[in-house]
């Protein structure tokens, strides 16, 4: 017996030592990151960058370039580029791969992202001393090329990627929304475009828009098919529409306060206009620009990055060209409440930084995301959609300023459309606003669009929405994205939820439980023989 409890008890303990060493391997046992002293040009590094593009060529290609260009400068330095298509998808891999110890080192992101890949312990590596470092920082003495310094990157957007102290990514573009609108159309309906557009504007143009001839065709395009408004993301629309109104959604700490008077009151809105037919989403009816260039919308809300897509002479049309309609399309700020007190989100990719075993890697990492934002990749990248370059030093270029003055001159680099949202956000960067960042806004972030996606298909499936409605899906929203399990106090830095324990770790803790079991009955059973 003696025997058998000894082999037992010392087969628990090697398994337990395994298992120590393995839990303690990888993402969630990396050492915290600090600046080397310097970079070894002499040794070889190999790191991964995964990149978003929208099936963009001339995206893809500046990316491409600026790999090749970096590896010029530093040879030693190999880049691997892996394009999505979606930062979903990135973000699934991500997470999947932080268990594995195999993120990538560097990556295109959105904080909200961030906020859960930091709940394993050193995963992102926090840039705070990487900024200001005196040799290796942004445009510090040890780099080899002409980077941005902290002072030039736009504040407002290097705001955006703090988490409470701390600084966990780059801002790598921006863009906000911008409200394209058919002006042939609005002109045609007896109404002349304001400089500030309301929300009651726009609901007003929408439903005069909705009558019909005799033959039951849409006055106003004589076509069978009219949805005079939609919106690309109706995230972003809640979100926005409860800001201007000063109303809950979330705070700081990351308590839940999206489900309140004012977003019911914003939905019954929303279910009115749906039922006449006047709103519909993308995620309902398809992408809001095929319908405007069809002449069957007459305000569509996208990204100032989707321009390309918007306009009878967009770059990017997405439709048969028999199908496109003659018009004047015009670029304005999304509706507003307040149009003295405008906001609007401020939305664009980041980048960020993976934290590996080697010092030297992490560097190599770092000084590959600093090339990102230097003046040809930020305004060569701002070309191609309608986004916004993220340093100061990029925008007053002269590159630049020439790019922007050259508005109009051709359908493709300078569309006008294209610049007139670029410039929405220019004007706009002040008032721009983030919604807060903690593990799980990611989640309240999609409910927020849920809401009026089901209130839409509701209404179409011709339910009553009334004040028992707003609540069944207050609360099938917020199980169906477990918002109720969301802990507050999470935004500062990441640390209040750390989400599952690993399966490794859960072994640990059993085996380390069984081995105290049969060494207790081991000295049990020693002292009961010695008795006897």
């Amino acid at each position: 017996m003696i025997r058998r409890l000894k082999v037992l008890l010392l087969t628990l303990l090697i398994m337990v030592s395994g298992l120590t060493f393995t839990a303690c391997h990888g993402s969630r046992g990396t050492l915290e990151f600090t600046v080397p002293s310097e970079f070894d040009k002499t040794k070889n590094y190999e790191i991964s960058f995964w990149a978003k593009n929208d099936t963009n060529k001339a995206q893809a290609d500046i990316y491409k370039k600026a790999i090749e260009n970096f590896q010029a400068i530093y040879p030693n330095i190999t880049v691997n580029l892996k394009l999505y298509t979606d930062y979903s998808r990135i973000y699934n891999d991500v997470i999947t791969n932080i268990s594995t110890g195999t993120t990538p080192n560097v990556c295109i992101t959105y904080p909200d992202h961030i906020a859960t890949y930091i709940t394993g312990n050193n995963v992102v590596v926090p840039l705070n001393s990487l900024l200001t470092d005196e040799v290796f920082g942004l445009g510090g003495t040890g780099v080899d090329f002409d980077a941005p310094k902290v002072d030039e990157i736009v504040p407002e957007f290097l705001k955006e990627c703090y988490i409470g102290d701390t600084c966990y990514a780059l801002p790598y573009m921006r863009s906000t929304e911008a409200l394209y609108i058919n002006k042939t159309f609005v002109e045609a309906l007896g109404y002349e475009i304001p400089e500030k557009i309301t929300w009651d504007f726009i609901w007003e143009v929408s439903e005069k828009a909705m009558e019909k001839d005799a033959d039951g065709n849409f006055k106003v395009n004589n076509q069978k098919v009219m949805i005079p408004f939609i919106y690309k993301s109706t995230d972003n629309m809640m979100i926005q529409m409860l800001n201007q109104l000063g109303a809950g959604y979330s705070d700081e700490n990351g308590n839940i306060e999206i489900f309140n008077e004012n977003t019911g009151n914003i939905l019954y809105e929303i279910a009115e206009h749906a039922k006449s037919g006047a709103f519909s989403t993308f995620k309902i009816s398809s992408y809001p620009a095929n319908f405007l260039n069809a002449g069957q919308c007459i305000f569509a809300i996208d990204s100032t990055a989707g321009s390309t897509w918007m306009g009878c002479d967009a770059p990017l049309l997405d439709i048969a060209e028999d199908s496109i309609v003659r018009f004047e399309t015009v670029v304005r700020e999304i509706p507003q409440y307040d149009t003295e007190n405008p906001k609007m989100i401020s939305q664009g990719p980041s980048l960020c930084v993976f934290n590996k075993d080697d010092s030297g890697e992490v560097l190599a990492s770092w000084l590959f995301t600093q090339y990102l934002l230097t003046n040809d990749i930020q305004t060569s990248y701002a070309r191609t959609e309608g986004y916004a370059p993220v340093t100061v030093k990029a925008q007053n270029s002269e590159d630049y300023k020439a790019y922007l003055n050259a508005s109009g001159t051709d359908n493709n680099e300078h569309y006008s459309v294209k610049i007139d949202a670029t410039e929405i956000l220019l004007e706009n960067t002040e008032n721009t606003f983030t919604t807060p960042v903690f593990n799980g806004s990611a989640s309240l972030r999609q409910a927020a669009g849920e809401l009026i996606e089901n209130v839409v298909k509701s209404v179409r499936r011709k339910e009553t929405i009334d004040s028992a409605y707003i609540q069944k899906v207050y609360k099938n929203v917020s199980s169906l994205y477990r918002l109720d399990q969301i802990e507050t106090g999470s935004s500062q830095g990441g640390k209040s939820d750390l989400g599952p324990l690993p399966s490794t770790a859960v072994t640990l803790i059993v085996c380390l439980a069984a081995a105290w079991v049969l060494i207790i009955l081991y000295f049990i059973f020693i002292k009961i023989k010695e008795h006897r």
